[in-house]
Protein backbone atom coordinates (compact mmCIF):
# COMPACT_ATOMS: atom_id res chain seq x y z
CA UNK A 1 0.00 0.00 0.00
CA UNK A 2 1.26 3.50 -0.81
CA UNK A 3 -0.62 6.08 1.24
CA UNK A 4 -0.71 9.82 0.73
CA UNK A 5 -1.61 11.15 4.14
CA UNK A 6 -0.60 14.67 5.06
CA UNK A 7 0.84 17.16 2.55
CA UNK A 8 1.66 16.58 -1.13
CA UNK A 9 3.69 19.43 -2.73
CA UNK A 10 3.24 19.86 -6.47
CA UNK A 11 4.23 22.74 -8.81
CA UNK A 12 4.04 25.31 -6.11
CA UNK A 13 0.64 24.20 -4.74
CA UNK A 14 0.10 22.55 -1.38
CA UNK A 15 -2.72 20.02 -1.50
CA UNK A 16 -3.90 18.03 1.52
CA UNK A 17 -5.07 14.46 1.02
CA UNK A 18 -6.09 11.76 3.46
CA UNK A 19 -6.73 8.94 0.97
CA UNK A 20 -4.67 6.13 -0.53
CA UNK A 21 -3.07 6.17 -3.97
CA UNK A 22 -4.93 3.32 -5.65
CA UNK A 23 -3.12 3.54 -9.00
CA UNK A 24 0.47 3.34 -7.79
CA UNK A 25 2.39 0.82 -9.92
CA UNK A 26 -0.83 -0.79 -11.14
CA UNK A 27 -1.09 -2.24 -14.65
CA UNK A 28 -1.46 0.55 -17.25
CA UNK A 29 -2.08 0.43 -21.00
CA UNK A 30 -2.36 3.00 -23.81
CA UNK A 31 -3.70 2.95 -27.35
CA UNK A 32 -0.46 4.14 -28.99
CA UNK A 33 3.07 5.07 -27.96
CA UNK A 34 5.24 7.82 -29.42
CA UNK A 35 8.47 6.85 -31.13
CA UNK A 36 11.37 6.88 -28.74
CA UNK A 37 12.19 5.45 -25.37
CA UNK A 38 10.62 5.74 -21.91
CA UNK A 39 7.16 6.73 -23.13
CA UNK A 40 5.35 3.70 -21.71
CA UNK A 41 1.94 3.82 -20.03
CA UNK A 42 3.42 2.75 -16.66
CA UNK A 43 5.30 6.07 -16.38
CA UNK A 44 2.02 7.71 -15.35
CA UNK A 45 1.64 5.56 -12.22
CA UNK A 46 5.14 5.58 -10.75
CA UNK A 47 4.76 8.72 -8.57
CA UNK A 48 7.64 10.30 -10.48
CA UNK A 49 6.55 13.46 -12.30
CA UNK A 50 9.75 13.56 -14.36
CA UNK A 51 8.82 10.38 -16.23
CA UNK A 52 5.78 10.65 -18.48
CA UNK A 53 3.91 8.47 -20.94
CA UNK A 54 3.59 9.84 -24.47
CA UNK A 55 1.09 8.67 -27.07
CA UNK A 56 1.34 8.71 -30.80
CA UNK A 57 0.08 11.80 -32.62
CA UNK A 58 -3.63 12.26 -33.34
CA UNK A 59 -5.58 14.94 -35.19
CA UNK A 60 -4.99 17.11 -38.21
CA UNK A 61 -1.60 15.74 -39.19
CA UNK A 62 -2.29 12.11 -38.24
CA UNK A 63 -4.49 9.29 -39.49
CA UNK A 64 -5.38 8.55 -35.85
CA UNK A 65 -8.15 10.68 -34.37
CA UNK A 66 -8.48 9.35 -30.82
CA UNK A 67 -6.23 8.21 -28.00
CA UNK A 68 -6.76 6.50 -24.63
CA UNK A 69 -4.78 5.56 -21.55
CA UNK A 70 -6.09 3.15 -18.90
CA UNK A 71 -5.07 1.89 -15.49
CA UNK A 72 -6.43 -1.33 -14.00
CA UNK A 73 -6.78 -0.90 -10.23
CA UNK A 74 -6.97 -4.66 -9.76
CA UNK A 75 -10.37 -4.62 -8.03
CA UNK A 76 -13.38 -2.40 -7.49
CA UNK A 77 -12.47 0.39 -5.09
CA UNK A 78 -14.12 3.33 -3.38
CA UNK A 79 -12.77 6.37 -5.24
CA UNK A 80 -12.64 9.96 -4.07
CA UNK A 81 -10.73 11.90 -6.74
CA UNK A 82 -8.23 11.68 -9.61
CA UNK A 83 -5.19 13.94 -9.91
CA UNK A 84 -3.81 14.30 -13.47
CA UNK A 85 -0.48 15.97 -14.21
CA UNK A 86 0.12 16.80 -17.89
CA UNK A 87 3.66 17.46 -19.08
CA UNK A 88 4.91 21.04 -19.30
CA UNK A 89 7.79 22.52 -21.26
CA UNK A 90 9.56 25.83 -20.80
CA UNK A 91 7.61 28.56 -22.55
CA UNK A 92 5.16 25.95 -23.93
CA UNK A 93 2.46 25.94 -21.26
CA UNK A 94 -0.34 27.25 -23.48
CA UNK A 95 0.47 24.78 -26.24
CA UNK A 96 0.46 21.97 -23.71
CA UNK A 97 -2.83 23.16 -22.23
CA UNK A 98 -4.22 23.19 -25.80
CA UNK A 99 -3.10 19.58 -26.25
CA UNK A 100 -4.55 18.59 -22.89
CA UNK A 101 -7.87 20.34 -23.60
CA UNK A 102 -11.10 18.47 -24.36
CA UNK A 103 -10.22 15.25 -22.56
CA UNK A 104 -12.70 12.92 -20.88
CA UNK A 105 -12.17 10.91 -17.71
CA UNK A 106 -14.03 7.64 -17.20
CA UNK A 107 -14.25 5.50 -14.08
CA UNK A 108 -15.69 2.06 -14.85
CA UNK A 109 -16.21 -1.33 -13.26
CA UNK A 110 -15.96 -3.06 -16.65
CA UNK A 111 -13.57 -0.98 -18.73
CA UNK A 112 -16.34 0.16 -21.10
CA UNK A 113 -16.48 3.82 -22.11
CA UNK A 114 -20.05 5.11 -22.00
CA UNK A 115 -22.17 7.78 -20.38
CA UNK A 116 -22.66 5.70 -17.25
CA UNK A 117 -18.93 5.65 -16.55
CA UNK A 118 -18.12 9.24 -17.55
CA UNK A 119 -16.77 11.11 -14.53
CA UNK A 120 -15.57 14.33 -16.17
CA UNK A 121 -15.62 16.09 -19.58
CA UNK A 122 -13.20 18.94 -20.02
CA UNK A 123 -13.99 22.23 -21.84
CA UNK A 124 -14.45 24.69 -23.27
CA UNK A 125 -11.81 26.56 -21.20
CA UNK A 126 -8.27 25.25 -21.35
CA UNK A 127 -7.42 23.07 -18.36
CA UNK A 128 -4.51 23.56 -16.00
CA UNK A 129 -1.73 21.06 -16.47
CA UNK A 130 -2.18 19.85 -12.90
CA UNK A 131 -5.83 19.17 -12.21
CA UNK A 132 -7.66 17.24 -9.52
CA UNK A 133 -11.12 15.96 -10.41
CA UNK A 134 -13.61 14.79 -7.79
CA UNK A 135 -14.97 11.38 -8.77
CA UNK A 136 -16.79 10.06 -5.73
CA UNK A 137 -17.75 6.76 -7.25
CA UNK A 138 -16.63 3.17 -7.45
CA UNK A 139 -14.37 1.76 -10.11
CA UNK A 140 -12.02 -0.93 -11.34
CA UNK A 141 -10.63 1.01 -14.28
CA UNK A 142 -9.73 4.71 -14.70
CA UNK A 143 -9.52 5.77 -18.35
CA UNK A 144 -8.22 9.00 -19.90
CA UNK A 145 -9.58 9.72 -23.40
CA UNK A 146 -9.09 12.51 -25.95
CA UNK A 147 -9.78 13.04 -29.63
CA UNK A 148 -9.37 15.48 -32.50
CA UNK A 149 -11.92 14.77 -35.22
CA UNK A 150 -12.22 16.02 -38.81
CA UNK A 151 -14.91 18.59 -39.42
CA UNK A 152 -15.24 19.60 -35.78
CA UNK A 153 -14.64 23.19 -34.75
CA UNK A 154 -12.91 23.19 -31.39
CA UNK A 155 -12.84 26.08 -28.90
CA UNK A 156 -10.11 28.70 -29.07
CA UNK A 157 -6.77 27.47 -27.82
CA UNK A 158 -7.36 23.78 -28.63
CA UNK A 159 -4.42 22.34 -30.56
CA UNK A 160 -5.60 20.63 -33.78
CA UNK A 161 -2.88 17.99 -33.65
CA UNK A 162 -1.81 16.60 -30.29
CA UNK A 163 0.24 14.19 -28.24
CA UNK A 164 -0.99 13.01 -24.86
CA UNK A 165 1.74 13.27 -22.23
CA UNK A 166 0.60 12.15 -18.78
CA UNK A 167 3.30 12.43 -16.17
CA UNK A 168 1.16 11.17 -13.32
CA UNK A 169 -2.38 9.89 -12.79
CA UNK A 170 -3.09 9.44 -9.09
CA UNK A 171 -6.38 7.79 -8.19
CA UNK A 172 -7.28 8.61 -4.59
CA UNK A 173 -9.57 6.47 -2.49
CA UNK A 174 -9.69 3.77 0.14
CA UNK A 175 -7.30 0.95 -0.54
CA UNK A 176 -9.26 -1.31 1.78
CA UNK A 177 -12.59 -2.41 0.37
CA UNK A 178 -15.79 -2.01 2.36
CA UNK A 179 -14.84 1.22 4.15
CA UNK A 180 -15.41 4.95 3.72
CA UNK A 181 -14.73 8.27 5.44
CA UNK A 182 -11.77 10.63 5.48
CA UNK A 183 -9.69 8.03 7.29
CA UNK A 184 -11.19 5.01 5.47
CA UNK A 185 -12.18 3.53 8.80
CA UNK A 186 -16.01 3.33 8.68
CA UNK A 187 -17.65 0.17 7.41
CA UNK A 188 -19.86 0.44 4.34
CA UNK A 189 -23.41 -0.92 4.62
CA UNK A 190 -23.23 -4.67 4.20
CA UNK A 191 -25.44 -4.93 1.11
CA UNK A 192 -23.65 -2.39 -1.09
CA UNK A 193 -22.65 -3.90 -4.43
CA UNK A 194 -18.96 -4.83 -4.57
CA UNK A 195 -18.92 -3.92 -0.83
CA UNK A 196 -18.19 -0.34 -1.92
CA UNK A 197 -20.02 2.84 -0.88
CA UNK A 198 -19.79 6.60 -1.33
CA UNK A 199 -16.45 7.52 0.18
CA UNK A 200 -17.82 10.59 1.96
CA UNK A 201 -21.32 9.73 3.19
CA UNK A 202 -21.46 5.91 3.04
CA UNK A 203 -24.47 5.62 0.74
CA UNK A 204 -24.39 2.76 -1.72
CA UNK A 205 -23.84 3.39 -5.42
CA UNK A 206 -25.66 0.15 -6.15
CA UNK A 207 -27.19 -2.55 -4.02
CA UNK A 208 -26.57 -6.25 -4.13
CA UNK A 209 -29.39 -8.16 -5.75
CA UNK A 210 -32.47 -8.21 -3.56
CA UNK A 211 -31.82 -4.98 -1.68
CA UNK A 212 -32.87 -1.36 -2.04
CA UNK A 213 -32.58 2.05 -0.37
CA UNK A 214 -29.71 4.51 -0.02
CA UNK A 215 -27.95 2.18 2.36
CA UNK A 216 -29.26 -1.04 0.81
CA UNK A 217 -30.81 -2.06 4.10
CA UNK A 218 -34.30 -2.76 2.79
CA UNK A 219 -35.35 -5.90 0.98
CA UNK A 220 -37.23 -5.77 -2.30
CA UNK A 221 -40.95 -5.28 -2.08
CA UNK A 222 -42.92 -8.53 -1.93
CA UNK A 223 -43.14 -10.09 -5.36
CA UNK A 224 -39.93 -8.46 -6.61
CA UNK A 225 -36.35 -9.67 -6.58
CA UNK A 226 -32.92 -9.41 -8.11
CA UNK A 227 -30.73 -6.55 -9.26
CA UNK A 228 -32.25 -3.19 -8.37
CA UNK A 229 -35.39 -5.16 -7.38
CA UNK A 230 -36.56 -4.85 -10.97
CA UNK A 231 -37.55 -8.44 -11.55
CA UNK A 232 -41.02 -9.64 -10.71
CA UNK A 233 -41.80 -13.07 -9.31
CA UNK A 234 -44.30 -13.33 -12.12
CA UNK A 235 -46.16 -16.62 -12.46
CA UNK A 236 -44.05 -18.11 -9.70
CA UNK A 237 -45.82 -20.86 -7.82
CA UNK A 238 -44.15 -20.99 -4.45
CA UNK A 239 -45.33 -23.29 -1.68
CA UNK A 240 -47.99 -21.79 0.62
CA UNK A 241 -48.27 -18.85 -1.83
CA UNK A 242 -45.17 -17.28 -0.29
CA UNK A 243 -43.21 -14.69 -2.23
CA UNK A 244 -40.01 -15.70 -3.95
CA UNK A 245 -36.64 -15.01 -2.35
CA UNK A 246 -35.87 -11.30 -2.73
CA UNK A 247 -32.29 -12.07 -3.79
CA UNK A 248 -32.45 -15.15 -6.00
CA UNK A 249 -36.08 -15.21 -7.07
CA UNK A 250 -36.26 -18.85 -5.99
CA UNK A 251 -39.02 -20.33 -3.86
CA UNK A 252 -37.28 -20.93 -0.54
CA UNK A 253 -39.85 -23.40 0.76
CA UNK A 254 -40.08 -25.24 -2.55
CA UNK A 255 -42.76 -25.25 -5.20
CA UNK A 256 -46.50 -25.35 -4.73
CA UNK A 257 -48.18 -28.66 -5.48
CA UNK A 258 -48.11 -29.30 -9.21
CA UNK A 259 -45.09 -27.15 -10.03
CA UNK A 260 -41.34 -27.62 -10.38
CA UNK A 261 -38.22 -25.89 -11.69
CA UNK A 262 -35.78 -23.47 -10.09
CA UNK A 263 -38.42 -20.74 -10.14
CA UNK A 264 -41.43 -23.06 -9.94
CA UNK A 265 -42.72 -22.06 -13.36
CA UNK A 266 -42.96 -25.55 -14.89
CA UNK A 267 -45.89 -27.89 -14.42
CA UNK A 268 -45.30 -31.45 -13.24
CA UNK A 269 -44.68 -34.04 -15.93
CA UNK A 270 -47.54 -36.42 -16.59
CA UNK A 271 -47.45 -39.15 -13.99
CA UNK A 272 -46.14 -36.96 -11.16
CA UNK A 273 -47.82 -34.61 -8.73
CA UNK A 274 -47.56 -32.77 -5.45
CA UNK A 275 -44.94 -30.52 -3.92
CA UNK A 276 -41.95 -30.24 -6.26
CA UNK A 277 -43.61 -33.02 -8.31
CA UNK A 278 -42.00 -35.51 -5.94
CA UNK A 279 -44.90 -38.01 -5.88
CA UNK A 280 -45.90 -40.51 -8.56
CA UNK A 281 -49.46 -40.98 -9.75
CA UNK A 282 -50.99 -44.41 -9.14
CA UNK A 283 -51.14 -45.13 -12.87
CA UNK A 284 -54.68 -46.45 -12.45
CA UNK A 285 -56.70 -43.47 -13.63
CA UNK A 286 -59.49 -44.32 -16.07
CA UNK A 287 -58.38 -44.46 -19.73
CA UNK A 288 -54.82 -43.72 -18.56
CA UNK A 289 -55.65 -40.07 -18.02
CA UNK A 290 -52.94 -38.28 -15.99
CA UNK A 291 -53.77 -37.63 -12.38
CA UNK A 292 -54.18 -34.12 -11.01
CA UNK A 293 -50.77 -32.46 -10.82
CA UNK A 294 -51.77 -30.85 -7.56
CA UNK A 295 -53.50 -33.64 -5.64
CA UNK A 296 -52.80 -36.87 -7.51
CA UNK A 297 -56.57 -37.48 -7.78
CA UNK A 298 -57.96 -39.27 -10.80
CA UNK A 299 -60.58 -36.77 -11.87
CA UNK A 300 -62.17 -39.09 -14.42
CA UNK A 301 -62.43 -42.06 -12.09
CA UNK A 302 -60.42 -45.27 -11.76
CA UNK A 303 -59.63 -48.20 -13.95
CA UNK A 304 -61.64 -51.34 -13.12
CA UNK A 305 -60.40 -52.89 -9.92
CA UNK A 306 -59.29 -49.71 -8.16
CA UNK A 307 -60.86 -47.25 -5.74
CA UNK A 308 -60.16 -44.04 -3.72
CA UNK A 309 -59.63 -40.58 -5.16
CA UNK A 310 -56.09 -41.47 -6.18
CA UNK A 311 -57.08 -44.94 -7.43
CA UNK A 312 -54.26 -46.39 -5.36
CA UNK A 313 -56.17 -49.17 -3.61
CA UNK A 314 -57.52 -52.40 -5.06
CA UNK A 315 -61.05 -53.65 -4.52
CA UNK A 316 -61.90 -55.36 -1.25
CA UNK A 317 -61.55 -59.15 -1.46
CA UNK A 318 -64.49 -60.66 -3.29
CA UNK A 319 -65.25 -57.61 -5.43
CA UNK A 320 -64.05 -56.44 -8.80
CA UNK A 321 -64.61 -54.16 -11.77
CA UNK A 322 -65.53 -50.53 -12.25
CA UNK A 323 -65.87 -48.88 -8.85
CA UNK A 324 -65.60 -52.42 -7.40
CA UNK A 325 -69.35 -52.72 -7.72
CA UNK A 326 -69.39 -56.39 -8.83
CA UNK A 327 -69.13 -59.39 -6.52
CA UNK A 328 -67.03 -62.43 -7.37
CA UNK A 329 -68.95 -65.69 -7.92
CA UNK A 330 -67.24 -67.44 -5.03
CA UNK A 331 -66.44 -70.52 -7.13
CA UNK A 332 -62.78 -69.86 -7.87
CA UNK A 333 -60.47 -72.82 -7.20
CA UNK A 334 -59.56 -73.42 -3.56
CA UNK A 335 -61.72 -70.47 -2.54
CA UNK A 336 -59.23 -67.99 -3.99
CA UNK A 337 -60.62 -64.54 -4.73
CA UNK A 338 -61.27 -63.49 -8.27
CA UNK A 339 -59.14 -60.94 -10.12
CA UNK A 340 -59.96 -57.45 -8.78
CA UNK A 341 -59.93 -55.96 -12.25
CA UNK A 342 -62.12 -58.25 -14.37
CA UNK A 343 -63.47 -60.87 -11.96
CA UNK A 344 -61.80 -63.83 -13.66
CA UNK A 345 -60.65 -66.81 -11.63
CA UNK A 346 -56.93 -66.83 -12.30
CA UNK A 347 -56.21 -70.35 -11.09
CA UNK A 348 -59.31 -72.10 -12.34
CA UNK A 349 -62.70 -73.08 -10.96
CA UNK A 350 -64.09 -75.04 -8.09
CA UNK A 351 -65.34 -78.52 -9.07
CA UNK A 352 -68.62 -78.30 -10.92
CA UNK A 353 -68.04 -74.88 -12.53
CA UNK A 354 -66.52 -73.60 -15.74
CA UNK A 355 -66.04 -70.27 -17.55
CA UNK A 356 -63.55 -67.47 -16.86
CA UNK A 357 -65.78 -66.23 -14.05
CA UNK A 358 -66.57 -69.81 -12.85
CA UNK A 359 -70.22 -68.87 -12.97
CA UNK A 360 -71.45 -71.69 -15.24
CA UNK A 361 -72.51 -75.00 -13.69
CA UNK A 362 -71.73 -78.26 -15.48
CA UNK A 363 -74.27 -79.38 -18.06
CA UNK A 364 -76.64 -82.19 -17.08
CA UNK A 365 -74.82 -85.48 -17.02
CA UNK A 366 -71.40 -83.99 -16.16
CA UNK A 367 -69.64 -83.06 -12.96
CA UNK A 368 -66.28 -82.41 -11.26
CA UNK A 369 -63.14 -80.50 -12.26
CA UNK A 370 -63.68 -78.67 -15.54
CA UNK A 371 -66.96 -80.70 -15.80
CA UNK A 372 -64.90 -83.49 -17.32
CA UNK A 373 -66.51 -86.42 -15.46
CA UNK A 374 -69.66 -88.18 -16.77
CA UNK A 375 -72.50 -88.97 -14.39
CA UNK A 376 -73.63 -92.61 -14.05
CA UNK A 377 -76.52 -93.62 -16.34
CA UNK A 378 -78.19 -94.99 -13.23
CA UNK A 379 -78.50 -91.48 -11.82
CA UNK A 380 -81.82 -89.79 -11.91
CA UNK A 381 -80.07 -86.54 -10.89
CA UNK A 382 -76.32 -85.97 -10.61
CA UNK A 383 -74.78 -83.23 -8.47
CA UNK A 384 -72.49 -81.16 -10.73
CA UNK A 385 -69.82 -80.61 -8.08
CA UNK A 386 -68.97 -84.20 -7.03
CA UNK A 387 -71.22 -86.49 -9.09
CA UNK A 388 -73.35 -87.63 -6.12
CA UNK A 389 -76.60 -89.11 -7.49
CA UNK A 390 -80.18 -89.62 -6.65
CA UNK A 391 -80.68 -93.12 -8.20
CA UNK A 392 -83.20 -94.65 -10.47
CA UNK A 393 -85.12 -97.57 -8.91
CA UNK A 394 -82.95 -100.63 -8.48
CA UNK A 395 -79.68 -98.78 -7.76
CA UNK A 396 -77.98 -97.24 -4.83
CA UNK A 397 -74.59 -95.90 -3.73
CA UNK A 398 -72.88 -92.46 -4.06
CA UNK A 399 -72.68 -92.78 -7.83
CA UNK A 400 -75.71 -95.21 -8.19
CA UNK A 401 -73.34 -97.93 -9.28
CA UNK A 402 -74.56 -100.65 -6.89
CA UNK A 403 -77.50 -102.84 -7.92
CA UNK A 404 -80.19 -103.60 -5.31
CA UNK A 405 -79.80 -106.96 -3.52
CA UNK A 406 -82.90 -108.56 -1.93
CA UNK A 407 -84.44 -105.13 -2.23
CA UNK A 408 -85.95 -103.00 -4.86
CA UNK A 409 -87.15 -99.45 -5.70
CA UNK A 410 -85.45 -96.06 -5.46
CA UNK A 411 -82.57 -96.30 -3.09
CA UNK A 412 -83.27 -100.05 -2.70
CA UNK A 413 -85.33 -99.17 0.31
CA UNK A 414 -87.93 -101.95 -0.09
CA UNK A 415 -87.19 -105.56 0.85
CA UNK A 416 -88.23 -108.31 -1.50
CA UNK A 417 -90.95 -110.66 -0.20
CA UNK A 418 -89.93 -113.70 1.81
CA UNK A 419 -92.06 -115.70 -0.63
CA UNK A 420 -89.83 -114.78 -3.54
CA UNK A 421 -87.44 -117.48 -4.61
CA UNK A 422 -84.19 -116.84 -2.77
CA UNK A 423 -85.86 -113.62 -1.67
CA UNK A 424 -84.95 -112.34 -5.08
CA UNK A 425 -87.34 -109.91 -6.67
CA UNK A 426 -87.28 -107.44 -9.46
CA UNK A 427 -84.99 -104.62 -8.34
CA UNK A 428 -87.22 -102.09 -9.93
CA UNK A 429 -90.69 -103.35 -8.92
CA UNK A 430 -91.33 -106.56 -6.96
CA UNK A 431 -94.82 -107.03 -8.49
CA UNK A 432 -93.40 -107.20 -11.89
CA UNK A 433 -90.90 -109.75 -10.75
CA UNK A 434 -93.70 -111.91 -9.07
CA UNK A 435 -95.84 -111.82 -12.20
CA UNK A 436 -92.93 -112.89 -14.30
CA UNK A 437 -92.16 -115.77 -11.92
CA UNK A 438 -95.77 -116.95 -11.84
CA UNK A 439 -95.90 -116.94 -15.61
CA UNK A 440 -92.75 -118.92 -15.72
CA UNK A 441 -93.99 -121.44 -13.18
CA UNK A 442 -97.28 -121.88 -15.02
CA UNK A 443 -95.40 -122.44 -18.22
CA UNK A 444 -93.19 -124.97 -16.54
CA UNK A 445 -96.28 -126.79 -15.09
CA UNK A 446 -97.94 -126.92 -18.44
CA UNK A 447 -94.81 -128.33 -19.99
CA UNK A 448 -94.59 -130.92 -17.24
CA UNK A 449 -98.20 -131.95 -17.67
CA UNK A 450 -97.74 -132.30 -21.39
CA UNK A 451 -94.81 -134.56 -20.94
CA UNK A 452 -96.63 -136.65 -18.43
CA UNK A 453 -99.56 -137.11 -20.69
CA UNK A 454 -97.37 -138.42 -23.47
CA UNK A 455 -95.87 -141.07 -21.25
CA UNK A 456 -99.23 -142.42 -19.85
CA UNK A 457 -101.82 -142.62 -22.70
CA UNK A 458 -103.73 -145.46 -21.06
CA UNK A 459 -104.34 -143.47 -18.06
CA UNK A 460 -105.68 -140.61 -20.18
CA UNK A 461 -108.11 -143.10 -21.98
CA UNK A 462 -109.52 -144.48 -18.79
CA UNK A 463 -107.67 -147.90 -18.94
CA UNK A 464 -109.68 -149.40 -21.89
CA UNK A 465 -107.93 -151.73 -24.18
CA UNK A 466 -109.11 -151.17 -27.71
Amino acid sequence: MNCKRGVFLLTGFIISFAYDNLSYKKNALQSSTSIGTSHDAKNAVDENTTTCMRSGSIGQNSPEKAVWWKVDLGAVYNIHSVNIIFRNYDDMEMRQRGRFAGFSLFVSTTGVLDNTSLCYKDGPELPHLNITINCTTLGHYVIFFNERLYGVTYPEGYEPSIYVELCEVIVYGCNQTGVYGSNCDIQCPMNCKYNVCHIENGTCFECDAGWRGEYCNETCYAGWHGKNCKHRCLNWHCKQNTSCNHVTGLCEEGCAAGWKGSICDETCDDGTFGFDCASNCSGQCFNDYPCSRQTGHCQGGCKPGYVTEKCNETCSPGFYGQECRYQCTGYCLNKTICDHKDGTCTYGCHDGYIGKFCNISCANGYYGKNCSSVCSPNCKTCRHTDGQCSCFAGWNGFYCSTECSKSYGEGCKYECSQNCFNQSCDKVDMSVRRYTLEMKLRSMRLEHEAAYNLRTPSIRSGGRDD
